[in-house]
């Protein structure tokens, strides 16, 4: 499979851009482009989608092991012709304290892929030559294979900037005008969902292909990506994991599984494409329901799935559908499976920021002006619907909201923070499961067999 990483020295250098506009590019001229995120990223992955009309993935070694990036790059890979991965941060940056574990060099290591180092100009002259020899020389199991300049203030200060590189031998792909910027809207935890920004998003992907066409020589960047050799490695099939982790008897029956409903629209965007997969292979039928604008759960749902998102830019709204929010309290409190991961967990509270909410958890949640970010190697406080006491999981938070729990409540993990210091987190109470934490379920195929498994239990009659 042709396929190259999109790098860069730090963030803001514009590799979101630049991806993006390379993905809609190739795509216009014809070419099945597969596109990839390295990290726990949510909101790039979207426009990418945009831009390719196929799911973005997500590529984490710190989430999935880096045992499964090959296979998962595969999978998503399949049907292809060329697959562009952006990189997250820095070119090194990854796990804090893990020696760049999870970074985007790690990834482009694993992928044996070549590297395009995306470069903010400004402010730089010969002395990029210094900087790209140093990342270059960092680590020689990373191939950086040339620089695409971005932010470029004139054609005098291009020249200046491809001499630079000449010199140490680094070929120039593209160069990108400090006036071509193509500006995304942003917020509290960075750019907004494609989802949500509607047709100014297809604008943007637009924009940003036709800003790539103009200063990126594609024919190259084809060649380069020709040079990556074959993977040998298996594609993930999620029918094969499922059947591993079947030792709670998950349903296979697709016809008359279990409905999940899982929450999508504007409040709720966050999630990785292989845990439908893994729900379709485990038998469950997945129905979307959009909790800013459905009044009722689908007929027959057997559990309520509600991922991440910003339900907080949708609070009011959210709250003025009273009886989508009594239909899932009312479906919680009678025993039905409910998992929720940082936005859903919002969404169950009592109150967010004022505005009701559907009050399955004894808490308030509201905005702060700190942002919580990491990753965290959680153990399970106690047996779930999803999870059994004492088992591992690296998850992800990100997030600028805190919960108050009321009293009484069971945590769903506990972990220790960069002090030391004993954490709990999340709530596990009856068959709901609740946490700021975002995990990867290609991890952990049998947390979906167990949660669908259960969810069978109800509509066979035998759950609450």
């Amino acid at each position: 499979m042709p396929r190259l990483v999109i790098a860069a020295p730090a963030s803001g250098s514009g590799k979101t851009t630049v991806t993006t506009g390379l993905i809609a590019a190739l795509r216009r001229r014809g070419r099945r482009v597969a596109p990839f995120k390295v990290g726990p990223d949510y909101i790039d992955p979207g426009y990418h989608r945009l831009a390719a009309d196929r799911p973005g993935r997500n590529l984490d070694p710190v989430l999935v092991g880096e045992q499964r990036i090959c296979p998962l790059f595969a999978h998503g890979a399949a049907g292809a012709d060329i697959a562009v991965i952006e990189g997250v941060m820095g070119l090194f940056d990854g796990r804090t304290g893990a020696a760049g574990f999870g970074s985007t060099a790690h990834v482009a290591t694993l992928l044996d892929a070549p590297v395009l180092l995306v470069v903010d100009a400004r402010g730089q002259g010969r002395s990029l030559a210094a900087l790209l020899h140093g990342f270059r020389g960092y680590d020689p199991a990373v191939r950086i294979a040339g620089v695409l300049l971005n932010q470029v203030g004139s054609i005098r200060h291009e020249q200046v900037l491809r001499d630079a590189c000449a010199e140490i031998g680094l070929p120039v792909f593209g160069a990108l005008g400090r006036t071509d910027t193509v500006h995304l809207p942003s917020r509290h935890l960075g750019l907004v969902p494609a989802a949500e920004h509607g047709g100014p998003a297809r604008q943007a992907v637009a924009a940003m292909a036709a800003l790539v066409t103009r200063s990126v020589d594609l024919d190259e960047v084809q060649r380069l990506a020709d040079t990556a050799p074959a993977l040998a490695t298996r594609p993930w099939d999620p029918a094969a994991e499922i059947g591993g982790a079947r030792q709670d008897g998950a349903r296979k029956d697709t016809v008359d599984g279990p409905v999940l409903a899982v929450a999508g629209g504007a409040a709720f965007t966050f999630g990785y494409q292989e845990q439908a997969e893994l729900f379709a292979a485990a038998g469950a039928r997945v129905e979307l329901v959009d909790p800013l604008r459905d009044e009722s759960l689908p007929d027959g749902t057997a559990a309520v799935v509600l991922p991440g998102g910003f339900p907080e830019q949708h609070a009011a709204d959210l709250s003025a559908n009273t009886a989508l929010r009594d239909t899932v309290a009312t479906f919680a409190r009678s025993g039905g499976v409910v998992h929720a991961e940082c936005g859903g967990l919002l969404y169950l509270v009592r109150e967010l920021d004022g505005h009701p909410m559907a009050g399955v958890l004894d808490a308030t949640a509201a905005m702060r002006p700190t942002l919580t970010l990491g990753y965290r190697d959680a153990v399970a406080a106690g047996d779930s619907v999803p999870h059994r006491a004492g088992e591992r999981i690296t998850g992800h938070e990100f997030h600028r909201t805190q919960v108050m729990p009321g009293a009484g409540d069971h945590p769903a993990w506990h972990w220790r923070d960069s002090a030391g210091e004993h954490v709990t987190e999340g709530f596990s109470v009856g068959r709901v499961h609740a946490s700021y934490l975002h995990t990867h379920a290609a991890a952990h195929p049998e947390t979906i067999s167990r949660l669908v498994t259960a969810a069978g239990a109800v509509l066979s009659g035998g759950a609450r």
